[in-house]
């Protein structure tokens, strides 16, 4: 990973127009508006966020029962700072935060990332 990247869980602070902006550019905007977008993550029970300096460069957000089962969503990394283990340790740090429970999630493109994390296809998903 980047020496520069910083891992955190803190929503402090965000510049949510920025990084509502960063996600457009990167085609990873699915009409939030950067309000949308921040109560998204205020209201998951985990986060983890990716900082260069003052720029969000990677996201991730879990959603839980707390019990047994949850949902991995909103997992980014801004293309310049791709393939240098931050999705990867975002994703880690939120599963850490779940043990023991089941957690389900939805791609289109990154099937060689989660399969790298333990993830396994499902034969259906409703």
């Amino acid at each position: 990973m980047a020496v520069a990247v910083e891992i955190t869980s803190s929503l402090e602070g965000l510049d949510w127009e920025q990084a509502k902006a960063d996600l457009a550019a990167d085609d990873f905007d699915n009409g939030r508006t950067p309000e949308a977008l921040r109560r998204s993550f205020e209201h998951s029970q985990h986060v983890a966020l990716a900082h260069d300096g003052d720029r969000i460069v990677g996201m991730a957000r879990l959603l839980s029962d707390g019990v047994c089962n949850a949902y991995l969503v909103d997992v980014w990394t801004f293309t310049p700072y791709r393939r240098q283990g931050i999705a990867s340790t975002l994703v880690r740090r939120l599963l850490d935060e779940v043990p023991g429970q089941h957690v389900g999630l939805q791609t289109q493109d990154a099937q060689e990332l989660y399969r790298a994390l333990g993830f396994i296809p499902q034969p259906e998903f409703w």
